[in-house]
C-alpha cells in the first residue's frame, strides 16, 4: 500500500513555538503519517510518523478553546480551529494512531521490513491467498445453502401441484363417479408434514470478517467509531457496543463506492424518502475491499483516488501472483524435496545450499510454505467440487420452474374449461 496516500485532510490552525504564532493551513493523515502544511508559503511544517505519536487529547485553556493537542516523543503540537469540528478530526485520528500501534507497522516495523527474507515474502503473500480462498468458500457455501433452500421449496410446490392436480381431476370427474370424494383425502391429510422444514442458515451465518470503522450516517458531519461485519449474505454497521445501527442485506445493497482505499459508502436507494447512505473510514479497510468486490461485482465502484488501489492490485498482481506462485512451488521442490534427475547426492545438496543462500529460506520457512500450499490445494479442489455441486444444482432447479411453468399453465386452462 502507498503510504503517500492521503487518507484525509482538514483546515485548521498550528502554533508554531518558534514564532509564537498560529499559523492557518491544512493537516492531512496518511497511512503512517500526520502532516501539516501552510497555506501562504506551502511549507511543510509537521511531518512525523503515527508510532512516534504518545498521546492525542482534546484540550482547551484561556486562550486556545477547542484544540487538539499531539505528543510526538518529547514534543506537543497544537492545533486549532478544526473543520468541520474537533471530535470528526480527533476520532480519525486516534483510530488509524491505535491501529498503526496494533499492526505490525508499528515502532520497529520499518527495520524488520529490511531484514524481512524472501521466504517470509511468499509466507505472507500464501497466507492472503489462503484467506482470500477462505472467504471464498465461506460465500459458496452460503450460495449452497440457498440453492438447497430453492431446491427445498421447489419440490414443495411440485407436491402442492400434485395435490391441485388431483383436486382439479375430481372436479373433473362426472358426478357419478363412485371414488369422487374419497380418492385423495388421505395424501392432502398427511401433506402439511412437510411445512415445517424452513431453514435457518441466517443465524447460524459464520462472519467472514470484522473490522472497526469510523462511522458517518448520510451527509451528517458528525462521526463515531463502531465496527463492520461482513457476512455471506450482505454486511452489517454496529456502534462500539455491539448494537446494530444498520444491516444492509445483499439484494438492499445498490451501489458501493470505494472513494480511497481506506473509505467507502454503501448506499440503498428508496423512492419517495431519503437513501440510506452510510460513510466508512477504517485503517482496515484495505482487507475488506476484495471481500466486497467479490460479493457485490455488479455494485461496487472505484473512484479516482481508489483507482491506483484496484489498479495494483488487479492489474501486476495477475503477473506478480503467477511468478510469486510458480517461485514458491520451484523453491519447495528444490528446498523441501529436493530431487534432481541427474547428478549425485553430494551435488544435490550444494544445489539445495545454494538455493537458500540465493533465495533465503531457511527449512521452517519451506516447512511452513508446504503446509499452506497443501492447505491451499484442499481449499481450491473443495471450492471446485462445490462450484460444480451449485451448476448441477442451478440445472435441477431450472428444469423444475420450467416444469412448474408448464404445469401452472396447464391448470390454468383447466379451471378456465370448469368455470
Amino acid at each position: 500500500m502507498n503510504e503517500d496516500i492521503r487518507i484525509h485532510s482538514w483546515p485548521c490552525s498550528y502554533y508554531l513555538d518558534a514564532s509564537k504564532q498560529w499559523v492557518s493551513g491544512r493537516l492531512s493523515l496518511t497511512p503512517v503519517a500526520i502532516k501539516f502544511t501552510a497555506d501562504k508559503t506551502g511549507e511543510l511544517l509537521v511531518n512525523f510518523h503515527l508510532s512516534s505519536v504518545s498521546e492525542i487529547k482534546k484540550e482547551s485553556s484561556n486562550l486556545i478553546f477547542s484544540s487538539l493537542t499531539i505528543l510526538e516523543k518529547s514534543t506537543k503540537h497544537w492545533f486549532s480551529s478544526l473543520q468541520p469540528n474537533r471530535n470528526v478530526v480527533f476520532n480519525i485520528l486516534e483510530h488509524f494512531w491505535r491501529e498503526q500501534l496494533l499492526s505490525s507497522q508499528g515502532a520497529g516495523a520499518e527495520a524488520a521490513a529490511l531484514q524481512s527474507t524472501k521466504g517470509k515474502e511468499l509466507t505472507e503473500l500464501l497466507t492472503g491467498s489462503q484467506k482470500r480462498l477462505e472467504d471464498t468458500a465461506k460465500v459458496l457455501h452460503y450460495q449452497g445453502e440457498q440453492f438447497d433452500n430453492i431446491m427445498r421449496g421447489l419440490n414443495k410446490i411440485e407436491g402442492d401441484m400434485d395435490v391441485a392436480d388431483r383436486l382439479l381431476t375430481e372436479l373433473e370427474s362426472p358426478s357419478w363417479w363412485p371414488f369422487s370424494s374419497k380418492l385423495w383425502k388421505a395424501p392432502l391429510e398427511s401433506k402439511p408434514k412437510e411445512t415445517a422444514t424452513v431453514s435457518d442458515s441466517k443465524n447460524q451465518e459464520g462472519i467472514i470478517i470484522r473490522i472497526p470503522v469510523i462511522i458517518t450516517h448520510r451527509t451528517d458531519s458528525n462521526v463515531k467509531p463502531g465496527k463492520l461485519t461482513l457476512f455471506a449474505s450482505g454486511l452489517e454497521i454496529s456502534d462500539c457496543n455491539s448494537q446494530v445501527i444498520h444491516r444492509f442485506e445483499s439484494k438492499d445493497v445498490d451501489d458501493i463506492r470505494v472513494h480511497t482505499p481506506y473509505e467507502i459508502s454503501v448506499r440503498q436507494r428508496f423512492i419517495g424518502k431519503p437513501d440510506t447512505s452510510y460513510r466508512l473510514l477504517s485503517a482496515k479497510m484495505p482487507e475488506a475491499i476484495p471481500i466486497l468486490e467479490m460479493q457485490f461485482s455488479k455494485k461496487i465502484q472505484f473512484l479516482e483516488d481508489a483507482l491506483g488501489f484496484v489498479g495494483a492490485r488487479k492489474s501486476p498482481q495477475v503477473d506478480l501472483g503467477t511468478s510469486i506462485w510458480q517461485a514458491a512451488t520451484g523453491l519447495l521442490g528444490g528446498v523441501v524435496q529436493p530431487s534432481s534427475p541427474v547428478g549425485g547426492r553430494e551435488e544435490m545438496d550444494n544445489d539445495q545450499v545454494q538455493l537458500q543462500k540465493q533465495e533465503k529460506i531457511s527449512q521452517e520457512e519451506a516447512k511452513e510454505l508446504k503446509q499452506i500450499l497443501k492447505k491451499l490445494k484442499g481449499l481450491a479442489l473443495e471450492t471446485e467440487a462445490e462450484l460444480e455441486r451449485q451448476d448441477e444444482a442451478l440445472d435441477s432447479i431450472t428444469t423444475s420452474v420450467d416444469r412448474a411453468t408448464l404445469n401452472i399453465d396447464k391448470q390454468n386452462r383447466r379451471i378456465k374449461k370448469l368455470t
